[in-house]
């Protein structure tokens, strides 16, 4: 890269303490793009600190960098880059929703962010922006039938390898194992960021023209939002399975059901809100309960949740597409059907159910499994259709779901124009992804909050950096 000249160069800060390659110089700004470079090189030009390395962070990194060249980026981060990327999806990772295409249709898997997010976000970034960047990319993507998008290899890997790939030929500096413990703003506007290694006694100063703050759901990102300005909403556990009080549900780990209706009864939670009802797979575990709609169910409610120290009541319909009273028909014609089968071995098909929630359903009514239909009680048969239609179990705690961790909270939206995700608070400080008080149901939406806000942050600090750099050489050559 040519140097620029001399007028055009600027003095930078002092470094309080080097001790590695990352701090021979005193700025960032001062380090080319190509990861090797010489003591004492300082050719200045502006600098772009991306705070966090995951989904949204790098994806912004790579568009700031596509946009301006010349604009030296480095992605700052204290674990292992795109880690949650990694493990999600069982490690397939669930890159975007396939089956919400229109903006305001996909904002509505938002919990938090249901309502800002109608605008123009997804309108500059949607899925199939995303989608279309990957294939081009070498990414073949499929779509499930539940609308969720996955590599065709079924291996996260091609999607983390895609995105460092891209960032290291586009000559993004990846510093990985550094945290960004404090942040403040010099007198000539620059950000001056104080970075740490976790492993060894490491402190280095650092400034940069821009800064995207894209560390999710980590403590650092609030911080850092604090102390330039921003109010923190307190963030809360979001995507979790539900703890079940009732022990016999161990006998079913593993049953899944592929439809059912569950609604979330809630202490001191008077109105009506109509999320807290979902329809979809859920699955038994030993613990419990899990599956999409157990985890839409926590998404939505993860702050009446956390207020009622996850306790409370969820009531399931197994068979939602049958009324109670057909129900009730289906089961006393099938009696009489039946009358000379045992009640163990046949049931009737039209429910769907699995032997083994059937003889789960006997076994709540205290029936011997070698009863006949004959000698079936008309009102165990309406106690079980009661019982499929309107099933109460109580919610003693939540369990973590390992693959999509996701916190409700953080920095306000109505603190970022999110036309361009930058700070209300702090000119050229910018956020991404779940840093925000931004969350989303499971299904691949909470990639594709990352996707578009990275993209946005990345195209405001790319076009920002490019101006800046064109009205610098118009200056420069008036002179």
């Amino acid at each position: 890269m040519p140097p620029w000249p001399q007028c055009l160069l600027q003095p930078t800060l002092t470094t309080a303490r080097r001790a590695t390659a990352f701090s021979r110089t005193t700025c960032l700004s001062s380090i080319p793009a190509s990861p090797a470079y010489e003591q004492g090189q300082h050719e200045e030009e502006p600098s772009l600190v991306v705070v966090g390395g995951g989904a949204a962070g790098v994806y912004a990194s790579i568009r700031a960098k596509t946009l301006a060249p010349r604009l030296n980026v480095a992605v700052v981060e204290k674990g292992r880059f795109l880690s949650k990327v990694k493990i999600s999806g069982g490690g397939r990772c669930n890159v975007t929703n396939g089956h919400h295409i229109e903006p305001m249709g996909l904002a509505r898997n938002y919990p938090r962010g249901d309502k800002e997010l109608r605008g123009s976000f997804f309108t500059t970034h949607g899925p199939q922006d995303t989608m279309r960047w990957f294939t081009d990319h070498g990414v073949d993507l499929k779509t499930e039938d539940d609308g969720r998008v996955f590599p065709v290899t079924d291996n996260s890997a091609s999607v983390v390898d895609c995105l460092l790939n891209e960032a290291r030929r586009l000559g993004v500096s990846l510093q990985a194992g550094k945290a960004v413990s404090s942040a403040s703003v010099a007198q000539d506007g620059k950000f001056v960021l104080k970075v740490e290694k976790r492993t060894s006694d490491f402190v280095d100063y650092i400034n940069a023209n821009y800064v995207l703050v894209a560390t999710g759901s980590s403590q650092q990102g609030y911080s850092i939002a604090a102390q330039l300005g921003h109010s923190i909403i307190a963030p809360v556990p979001s995507l979790f399975t539900f703890k079940i009080a009732d022990k016999r549900l161990a006998d079913l780990a593993g049953v899944t059901f592929p439809i059912v209706k569950a609604k979330l009864k809630l202490d001191g939670v008077q109105k009506s809100v109509p999320e807290l009802t979902q329809t979809g797979p859920m699955l038994v575990t030993h613990w419990g309960l899990s599956g999409p709609v157990v985890l839409r169910l926590s998404a939505w409610g993860a702050r009446e949740l956390h207020q009622c120290n996850y306790q409370g009541k969820l009531v399931v319909d197994f068979v939602p597409d049958i009324h109670i009273e057909d129900v009730k028909r289906i089961l006393f014609q099938y009696k009489d059907q039946h009358a000379k089968h045992k009640v163990n071995n046949t049931f009737p098909t039209e429910f769907g159910l699995v032997k083994r929630f059937w003889r789960f359903l006997l076994e709540q009514e205290s029936l011997n499994g070698d009863t006949h239909w004959a000698s079936m009680p008309n009102n165990h048969l309406n106690a079980i259709a009661l019982r499929l239609k309107q099933w109460m179990f109580e919610i003693v705690g939540k369990g973590q779901f390992k693959d999509e961790f996701v916190t409700a909270g953080g920095v306000p939206i109505s603190e970022v124009s999110l036309g361009t995700m930058e700070s209300k608070k702090q000119p050229n400080l910018f956020f991404a992804g779940e840093v925000l008080n931004v969350d989303g149901v499971t299904g691949g939406f909470n990639f594709q909050n990352a996707w578009t806000g990275g993209y946005i942050a990345g195209t405001s600090v790319g076009t920002l950096a490019s101006t800046s750099n064109l009205s610098e050489q118009q200056s420069c050559l008036q002179l």
